[in-house]
């Protein structure tokens, strides 16, 4: 069963939501404080950190750390207006976090600007929802990034069958373990930025326009802005740099632009 931790200081909006989520097969935690939230993630993943780091086959690894068969939680919900620090602030310092850090993040707010939503994905979070909301659309959202997370990638039409490793120039993307090596050394990316590296690497070449990216990393509708796909790009080019990995066409889109270890003389 999924565990989501809900991370607001409305002592209203807990139980309702926890009933709601429950309906659809998904236990709901709650803390009111930043540091008391961070504490129930920290916690999760202790009996993995740090001696028990290694303990686990390298294939089971990183799939173990904060996955609610260790005690772990499978996504965070964050409101924006928050004591002791914004929800800003908290996506950040959990993004910085071993053993959770990449853990899918949905933020709430009350303002609805969209520089407001454009700051928490800069901040590193997966999805942003407006308040006031309708509790099955906040369901929703969580239910799509936790696919993206759980379900393998479809290989392409291009790739060979069964390929679960994608080799460039200086990249290498493991589609079974979700991992990325740069130039050798592991990068940690957020399951968003993962879903779009891997969605440009599975077909090289190939132009993908924002509009596109965000139906096939979102799998709806609602709310789409296709600043959010900028966003993303620019936090992913950030990780992968010093490799040139994504390159922009003005008015078509975004491609992989390092060639396919094949290629590579």
């Amino acid at each position: 069963m999924p565990r989501i931790l809900l991370i607001d200081d409305d002592e209203h909006l807990a139980a309702p939501l926890a009933s709601y989520f429950a309906r659809f097969g998904c236990t709901l935690d709650s803390a009111q404080r930043p540091s008391e939230g961070l504490a129930r993630l920290r916690e999760a993943v202790a009996p993995m950190l740090p001696a028990a780091r290694g303990s686990l086959p390298p294939e089971r690894e990183p799939a173990a750390l904060g996955r609610p068969g260790n005690g772990g939680y499978d996504a965070a919900i964050l409101d924006v207006m928050l004591p002791e620090m914004d929800g800003f602030a908290l996506c950040r310092l959990i993004r910085a976090q071993p053993g959770f850090g990449d853990i899918p993040i949905v933020m709430l707010t009350a303002r609805g600007e969209v520089m407001d939503r454009v700051v928490g994905l800069e901040m590193g979070a997966d999805d942003y929802l407006p308040k006031p909301f309708e509790p099955r659309e906040l369901v929703a959202r969580v239910q799509t990034i936790l696919r993206r997370q759980r379900v393998r990638p479809s290989p392409a039409p291009q790739a060979p069958p069964h390929a679960a490793l994608l080799r460039f120039d200086g990249l290498s993307i493991d589609l079974d373990r979700r991992a990325v090596l740069r130039q050798g050394e592991p990068v940690e990316l957020t399951s968003t930025e993962f879903e779009l590296l891997a969605l440009l690497a599975r077909e090289p070449g190939k132009v993908f326009g924002r509009d596109d990216i965000l139906n096939r990393l979102r799998g709806h509708e609602a709310d789409l802005y296709t600043r959010a796909v900028d966003i993303v790009v620019s936090r992913l080019r950030r990780k992968l740099e010093p490799l040139a990995c994504i390159k922009t066409l003005r008015n078509a889109g975004y491609t992989l632009a390092v060639a396919p270890a094949a290629q590579v003389p």
